[in-house]
């Protein structure tokens, strides 16, 4: 299974051996540990629950997490720390046991990934920001509406609006894959993990990183 959760850290560059200045994104990926194995038999499906971002005690001693948290992670003998994420990774067959820790080592430089995160929240937006959509003329006295979207209706018939048609909304703050990502480096010490190019969201947020689903051709 090659997957781990991470925290995106920012974006910079990294240098080649010949020199070259890679723009690479930095994640803190891992450490994250086996919460749960998911069986056909139990669950009907196989998958590895991960957990991640170990969050500290109150300054009273009492743990953050609610208490089915705490009970997920402190159960069957099991003795996690708080971890504030969890998500989970559907695999073919399960080769590992809960409670192992999975660090950034999974990956090696060359190898391609998926990024899956949540991009930025922009919440409305009209339909040039939103849908690319060019404003109108300025001229013949039009002061106030070069940058709305126009008619919208269908006529006499249908004498309504179609769903789905493009408007201003809501905007961002959806889940977001990027395929195909190459690692540029990985450091375990540090549990850095750099990536080319970009990954969705904002600088802390959570991200999931996969083994690449449809890689490109050569």
């Amino acid at each position: 299974m090659k997957g781990i959760i991470g925290k995106k850290v920012g974006m910079t560059q990294f240098f080649t051996e010949d020199g070259t200045a890679v723009p690479v994104t930095v994640i803190e990926a891992g450490p994250c540990y086996v919460t749960q194995i998911r069986t056909p038999d139990k669950d009907g499906y196989s998958a590895i629950q991960l957990g991640f971002d170990e969050l500290s005690k109150k300054s009273n001693g009492n743990s953050r997490l609610n208490k089915p948290k705490q009970g997920h992670l402190q159960r069957d003998g099991l003795t996690l720390p708080d971890l504030r994420v969890l998500r989970e990774f559907r695999t073919e067959s399960v080769d590992l046991q809960e409670g192992t820790v999975i660090t950034c080592d999974v990956f090696a430089s060359g190898e391609l990934v998926d990024v899956v995160g949540t991009s930025k929240g922009r919440g409305f937006a009209g339909t040039i920001k939103r849908h690319n959509f060019n404003r109108g003329p300025k001229t013949h006295g039009q002061s106030d509406r070069e940058r709305a979207p126009g008619s919208i209706g269908a006529s006499a018939a249908p004498s309504r609006v179609f769903k789905g048609t493009r408007m201003g909304g809501h905007m961002g703050h959806e889940r977001v894959t990027t395929r195909n990502l190459e690692v540029v480096h990985v450091d375990p010490e540090k549990n850095l993990l750099a990536v080319r190019g970009s990954v969705p969201g904002a600088r802390g947020g959570i991200v999931v990183i996969k083994a690449a689903k449809k890689q490109k051709k050569a």
